[in-house]
């Protein structure tokens, strides 16, 4: 386990020596390059900006609404009908919508039913099998200059669900004895 955290220590600053040497062999003015990169990430900052705090809104008043509650209930007899465990769906559905608040809820089923349990290595492989569907959209689409998505938020929302069902399924495969 040491080479591990040995590996995960020096890989940033080989990374950058890497990026220098190579700047330095290309004679890349990197001051310059650096800059002009800065500058451009500051203008893909500025115009997602406005689609980040709408979406940011958005989910406080789908939560404070009541709504997630009502989207759970629905959700709910297909939960039962499957197995899946209801203490998995809010974070399920929060993480379509924002990861800072499934992580909240992730480390809230670690408390509950602790990090190595069933539920809480499933809640672990959904977290890192899913996305933020809404934010990840409204930001690369804004940035791309999209306004016509067409199918693209049913899709995503199949590919998150198909990720939920995989995780639960290898969970219960490969951890459903511990």
């Amino acid at each position: 386990m040491n080479i591990i955290y040995y590996i995960s220590n020096i890989t940033i600053p080989i990374i950058l020596v890497i990026i220098l040497m190579h700047g330095y062999i290309k004679n890349v003015d990197l001051f310059d390059a650096f800059i002009s990169g800065a500058y451009d990430g500051l203008k893909t900052t500025a115009s997602i900006l406005p689609s980040l705090i709408g979406l940011i809104t958005a989910v406080g008043i789908f939560r404070s609404s009541g709504a997630m509650d009502f989207l759970c209930k629905i959700v709910s007899p297909i939960s039962r009908l499957t197995g899946f465990p209801s203490a998995l769906v809010p974070m399920s559905i929060t993480k379509m919508f924002s990861s800072s608040a499934a992580t909240g809820m992730l480390l809230d089923i670690f408390k509950t039913y602790g990090p190595d349990s069933f539920y809480g290595i499933s809640a672990s492989i959904i977290m890192s099998s899913t996305e933020t569907i809404f934010y990840t959209l409204s930001v690369y689409s804004s940035a791309a200059g999209i306004s016509k998505s067409r199918y693209t938020v049913l899709c995503a929302i199949i590919a998150n669900v198909s990720g939920i069902a995989a995780s639960y399924i290898l969970t219960c495969i490969f951890f459903a004895n511990n």
